[in-house]
């Protein structure tokens, strides 16, 4: 059967499950937020976290 338009999730809901109830209710979801270190390597990252443990072991020793 060749559909004449896309049906919208709502118009999918209602042809299967009829009416719905109160309690029912549509939502959106926000599209994933990019992550920040994403793009980094993971040499870099592991680079950048010795460079931290580096900072942290001459911070304790003053």
């Amino acid at each position: 059967m060749r559909r004449l338009r896309p049906l919208s999730e709502d118009e999918c809901y209602l042809r299967c499950y009829g009416a719905g109830d109160s309690m029912v209710r549509l939502v959106k979801l926000e599209p994933p937020r990019p992550r920040g270190l994403a793009r980094v390597s993971g040499e870099e990252l592991r680079r950048l976290f010795e460079l931290r443990l580096d900072a942290r072991e001459a911070e304790l020793a003053a």
